[in-house]
């Protein structure tokens, strides 16, 4: 699932270049996919990949949150990381809402779709766990970055599985029960988010003239 400590930790990391050239493969990969999955997931009726769509859209967010951000003050790294938080719980709140409006009315989706897709997102989740595998003994950042990819392709597994599943059973409930479940963990995320950037901001010191490079007018 989409990595919820990314945007918060210490800037030191990505002084890293072999770190932040990871981070933007991966960020590549993810918004990628997130793009593939949106679409297939909608023209193929599967809210399984509309939900695996988000948790790239997740990913990608953080890792645009870690290298955009990353040495600024602690205040504009909350206030980015809420915002992705608030966007990331809207849109699994939407996918909760479409997979509970398709357990009534909807049809099965396209099994094919949701099984050629799935592969592909399973086979990008592990070429980011590999690339980052090198980094797993590194700092909290380094090391929660390789897990969420690791847990993805995870993610992913549980699509294909459901992909299977509708295609065996001629029926919707794999797809929605995945979907489901999903959505309501990136939800979870999303609020985790928001709450520990909501504690960040109210820890932080009052807001001061703060330069692109992070650092306070007057400190050089």
């Amino acid at each position: 699932m989409a990595c919820t400590s990314c945007a918060s930790d210490k800037a030191g990391t990505f002084n890293d270049p072999k770190w932040r050239r990871a981070l933007w493969i991966a960020l590549a990969i993810n918004g990628a996919m997130f793009g593939v999955e949106i679409v297939a997931g909608i023209t193929g009726g599967s809210k399984a990949l509309q939900a695996d769509a988000l948790d790239f859209f997740g990913d990608t967010a953080n890792y645009a949150i870690s290298l955009g951000v990353a040495g600024m003050a602690i205040a504009w790294r909350a206030r980015a990381a809420m915002l992705k938080g608030a966007t990331l719980a809207l849109l699994d709140l939407y996918v909760l809402a479409a997979a509970g409006w398709a357990a009534a009315h909807g049809a099965a989706p396209q099994a094919e779709v949701m099984g050629i897709v799935g592969i592909a997102a399973l086979i990008a989740n592990l070429v980011v766990a590999v690339m980052l595998y090198r980094f797993r003994e590194g700092d909290a950042n380094m090391r929660s970055v390789w897990i969420c990819s690791r847990n993805d392709a995870i993610g992913n597994i549980a699509v294909v599985l459901a992909a299977g599943g509708v295609f065996g059973l001629n029926s919707a409930w794999p797809d929605l029960v995945v979907a489901a479940l999903m959505a309501a963990l990136g939800l979870s995320g999303g609020i985790q988010i928001m709450r520990q950037a909501l504690a960040e901001l109210r820890s932080s010191p009052p807001s001061a003239p703060v330069d692109f490079q992070g650092s306070l007018h007057g400190s050089r």
